[in-house]
């Protein structure tokens, strides 16, 4: 067996490397605050809204609704969106049955973006979405 001796490191530090590591550790601190920053902002977001469709749930529904698989549904579902998001940015109204109906009522100007105030008129809501009682008087 041989034996090594250990010699203790030298502490001399060379100008570049502390440099680059004191500008790396500065750095680290902010992208991770901003990043706490976004992370809280949608947990806020996520709270107002706890029963809300999320993307994620979105696809799944249509996956299990077409019997596609989710990595076919999932584009098919994003560029949906954006469509939807684009054509509401231009002001137009949207007829989209069962869907409905959508119609800008008024919208305000943001500094970090705006909010839309819109109307949705359903002709024929989903049979999930009736909250009438039968008239037959029949329970389930």
């Amino acid at each position: 067996m041989s034996t090594s001796k250990t010699t203790p490191r030298k502490t001399g530090t060379r100008a570049k490397p502390v440099a680059q590591k004191s500008a790396a550790k500065s750095a680290a601190p902010a992208r991770k605050a901003s990043e706490k920053t976004a992370a809280s902002q949608n947990a806020a977001k996520a709270a107002d809204f706890p029963d809300a469709l999320r993307k994620k749930e979105l696809v799944e529904k249509v996956v299990a609704r077409t019997g596609v698989k989710k990595r076919d549904a999932k584009p098919v579902v994003e560029a949906l969106l954006a469509e939807l998001g684009e054509t509401l940015a231009e002001g137009r109204s949207l007829v989209l049955p069962p869907l409905g109906r959508v119609r800008i009522n008024r919208e305000k100007k943001l500094s970090n973006g705006r909010v839309i105030v819109a109307k949705i008129r359903q002709t024929n809501p989903p049979l999930k979405a009736t909250l009438e009682p039968s008239s037959d008087g029949a329970k389930d």
